[in-house]
C-alpha cells in the first residue's frame, strides 16, 4: 500500500475494490470467467481442459449434478443388485471403466453441416449440426488401433459398433450428440440418430423419445473426464451400462430399450440411480483419477443409461491416461453397490425454497486487522447449515464462527484471499457465495532531517520499493526518485516542501 511521508503527519491512501459476482458451480469451485472457444478443439487438450472446466455443465439442480449421498436407499436395492450380477457371468461382476465417448468444442460461428438420419429421425433433432473436419468418434484415439481420425471418422475396417459423436458448443450452451456416426467417401455425414441438449436447462428429450444413449440421456455431462480427476473430484453422475433393464423409463430418462416387463421391477429401469455405499473405503494407493471417480460415485452417484454386456462407466479416450490409470476399479464388485430413490422433475434440488447465500462486499483491509465478514442466507422450512471456508490466498485465515453468516477472520500474511459462504438445507443443491478481501501489507515509514539530507527509513513490505516525490499535496503527479531493495534512503533536500512516498511496484 501506498504511504505519504512529509516533515508533519503521516497520511495514507486505500483503493476500494469494486465487487464482481463469482460464478460457483455445485461443487462449490469458482469457475472463472466463462470460456471462448474461438476454433475447434479436440477433447485431450489443455486448451479443452481450461474450456470445459469453467463451464456450468447444466444448472446446479440437474439431476447429473444432484448431490444423492443422503438418499434412502430404494426398498429392494438389495434384489436389484442381485439381479443385476445375476444377469451378467461370473467375471464380469465387477466395475469397468471403458475409454469410449470423447467430444469436440466449437466455436458459435462453426458452420452448419448437413447430416443423414438415417433410422430414427423422428426421434432426432433436425439437420444441419454444427460439425467440424476434427470431429472425433467414439473410441480415438486409444481404442482405435492407431488408425487416423479421418480414417476412423470414415470407419474403413468396417468395425462398426456404437460410434458416438459429441459436439459442444460453449458459447451457445448446446450440445449435439449422434449415435453410429460415420463420414461417408463422398464426405456426408450420417447417423442413425442426433439430439440436442441445452446446458442451460433441466429440459428434457420429448417422454419416449431416445437420444444418442438408449436412455434418452445425454452424455457429454456423465463422462470421467482429464481435466476432473486431474482436480481431484469428478463432479457429477457418470453413465452406467448395465445386462438388462425393464420397459420403464425413471426421471430424467425419456426412452426404454428392452424386451423385459416393467412390472419385473428388479430389474433397473432405464435412469435408475446406483450409489457406491458411504462403507466403502477408498484405498490410498489407488490412482488419483481411481480416487476422484469413486468419491463421485459416492456423492452423485450413476444413472442406467444403455444395456450392455458389461457394469460399466464411461471415461473418455483421451491419450494422456496412463494405461493402467483406471485398473484397480475393476476390483469392485457389484455388491458395494446400492440403489437410491430418485427425485422427480419437482423434487429434490428442483423443488421451490431453495437457500441462497450471500457473502457480502468485497474488502480492502490492513494485515493485522480483525476483518467483519458480513454475509446472509435467505431460505424456507429448516435453518440450513451455514459454513465459511477459505478457498484461495496466500496465507492461513482463522475463522472467529465459521457456522455464522456474519463472523471475523484474520489473516497470516498480506495478499489477496476469496471466502465462500455456503447454506446447506439437505435437500436443495448448496447455495454458495464468494467474498474478496485484499489483505494490504502496511509500509510503516519515518523521516528525519540532518542537515541538508533527509534520511527515511521504513519496515514492512516486499522489495522492490519505489520512492517518488512530489511539491504539492493532494499531488496531480508523482516523480520516481529511485528503487531499491533496502528500507532505506538519504537524499538531498531542496529549497521548498518536498513529500515523498514509498510503494511496492
Amino acid at each position: 500500500m501506498k504511504r505519504l511521508l512529509q516533515h508533519g503527519p503521516l497520511l495514507l491512501a486505500l483503493v476500494a475494490v469494486r465487487a464482481v459476482a463469482e460464478r460457483i458451480n455445485h461443487e462449490g469451485r469458482i469457475l472463472g470467467s466463462a470460456p471462448v472457444v474461438a476454433s475447434p478443439i479436440l477433447f485431450n487438450t489443455p486448451e479443452a481442459d481450461a474450456v470445459v472446466s469453467a463451464l456450468q455443465v447444466f444448472p446446479v439442480t440437474h439431476p447429473w449434478n444432484e448431490d444423492i449421498a443422503r438418499r434412502p436407499v430404494l426398498p429392494n436395492s438389495d434384489a436389484m443388485i442381485a439381479q443385476i450380477a445375476s444377469d451378467l457371468s461370473a467375471n464380469r461382476r465387477t466395475l469397468r471403466v471403458f475409454h469410449e465417448m470423447n467430444f469436440v468444442l466449437v466455436p458459435d460461428t462453426q458452420p452448419l453441416v448437413p447430416i443423414n438420419l438415417v433410422d430414427y429421425p423422428d426421434e432426432s433433432d433436425p439437420s444441419p449440426y454444427p460439425i467440424p473436419s476434427e470431429l472425433p468418434i467414439e473410441g480415438w484415439p486409444t481404442e482405435t488401433g492407431g488408425q487416423t481420425l479421418p480414417q476412423w471418422q470414415q470407419d474403413i475396417s468396417d468395425i462398426g459398433g456404437d460410434r458416438h459423436a459429441i459436439i459442444a458448443q460453449p458459447g451457445t450452451g448446446f450440445v449435439w450428440e449422434t449415435w453410429q456416426t460415420k463420414l461417408g467417401t463422398n464426405g456426408q455425414w450420417e447417423a442413425s440418430n442426433g439430439a440436442k441438449f441445452n446446458l442451460g436447462t433441466n429440459e428434457l428429450r420429448p417422454l419416449g423419445w431416445t437420444s444418442a444413449d438408449a436412455a434418452g440421456l445425454p452424455m457429454f455431462p456423465a463422462l470421467v473426464r482429464f481435466d476432473e480427476c486431474q482436480r481431484g473430484m469428478v463432479e457429477h453422475a457418470v453413465r452406467l451400462v448395465v445386462k438388462r433393464t425393464r420397459r420403464e423409463y425413471i426421471y430424467p430418462a425419456t426412452h426404454y430399450a428392452s424386451t423385459t416387463p416393467a412390472g419385473q421391477t428388479n430389474v433397473p429401469a432405464m435412469g435408475q440411480r446406483l450409489r457406491l455405499k458411504s462403507g466403502f473405503v477408498i484405498p490410498d494407493d489407488w490412482t488419483n483419477p481411481e480416487k476422484a471417480t469413486l468419491k463421485a460415485l459416492k456423492k452423485y452417484g450413476a444413472m442406467v443409461a444403455d444395456n450392455g454386456s458389461f457394469f460399466s462407466i464411461s471415461a473418455t479416450p483421451d491419450d494422456r491416461w496412463p494405461s493402467d490409470v483406471f485398473d484397480h476399479l475393476s476390483t469392485l464388485s457389484l455388491t458395494n453397490f446400492e440403489v437410491v430413490q430418485t427425485t422427480g422433475p419437482n423434487e429434490g434440488p428442483r423443488s421451490p425454497g431453495g437457500p441462497a447465500a450471500n457473502a457480502g462486499p468485497d474488502q480492502t483491509v490492513f494485515w493485522g486487522t480483525v476483518v467483519n465478514l458480513q454475509g446472509s442466507v435467505s431460505f424456507t422450512g429448516l435453518p440450513p447449515t451455514i459454513q465459511w471456508k477459505p478457498y484461495a490466498g496466500p496465507g492461513v485465515v482463522t475463522l472467529g464462527d465459521a457456522t455464522q453468516t456474519n463472523t471475523t477472520a484474520t489473516f497470516s500474511a498480506p495478499g489477496v484471499y476469496t471466502l465462500e459462504l455456503s447454506a446447506d438445507d439437505g435437500v436443495h443443491a448448496v447455495a454458495y457465495d464468494a467474498v474478496n478481501i485484499t489483505v494490504a501489507g502496511v509500509i510503516r515509514a519515518g523521516i528525519a532531517v540532518s542537515g541538508t539530507n533527509a534520511h527515511l527509513a521504513w519496515t514492512g513490505g516486499s522489495p522492490p520499493f519505489v520512492l517518488e516525490q512530489t511539491a504539492t499535496l493532494p499531488a496531480s503527479a508523482w516523480s520516481p526518485v529511485l528503487t531499491t531493495i533496502v528500507q532505506s534512503a538519504t537524499l538531498p533536500m531542496s529549497n521548498g516542501a518536498s513529500f515523498f512516498r514509498v510503494r511496492e511496484p
